[in-house]
């Protein structure tokens, strides 16, 4: 076991490789996150960038296809929006081109299912009897999820009379 005051291990570049390859074949993995992982791992720049290019040869490390399972799971087991997704990925570091193209890959149906959804299990838990206050609520809390204001005004439209 390691404690936080002992030197972090420094492993040679073929000892990375490999633990670089299961990293990635755990779960996708950014170019990001394994580049920071090598560099842990002690490697200089010119190796971790040899490596990089080795796991993306070997098809370990694809950043498209990383984008999409990020988008997808974030989607639907969190219920995050699409501003929220796109700003984890850009954390990330995802280049632009493939954070749209895995947004689109979400179905505008599922969606906006999801939202309305969301909302509709906030507002059973909301005891807010002001229709003003609780669409206030309601917009707040999907947004910060990460969906878009004019989609969250479309579904807000209706009245709210009491809470459920």
């Amino acid at each position: 076991m390691r404690n936080e005051l002992s030197p972090p291990r420094v492993f040679t570049r073929e000892q990375s490789k490999v633990k670089a390859e299961s990293y990635c074949a755990y779960q996708e993995r950014s170019q990001q996150e394994v580049r920071n992982k090598l560099y842990d791992w002690g490697l200089h720049e010119r190796e971790v960038e040899e490596v990089i290019s080795e796991l993306i040869q070997s098809n370990f490390l694809n950043e498209e296809r990383f984008a999409l399972a990020y988008t997808t799971g974030k989607f639907r087991i969190k219920g995050w929006g699409k501003n929220k997704i796109r700003q984890g990925l850009k954390l990330k570091r995802v280049p632009d081109k493939m954070i749209l193209k895995a947004l689109n890959a979400i179905d505008p149906d599922d969606y906006l299912a999801k939202l309305q959804s969301l909302v509709e299990k906030k507002h059973a838990t909301i005891r807010e009897i002001d229709p003003y206050k609780l669409k206030f609520l309601l917009s707040r809390y999907v947004v910060g999820k990460g969906y878009e204001n004019d989609l969250v005004a479309d579904v807000l439209k209706y009245d709210f009379k009491t809470p459920r």
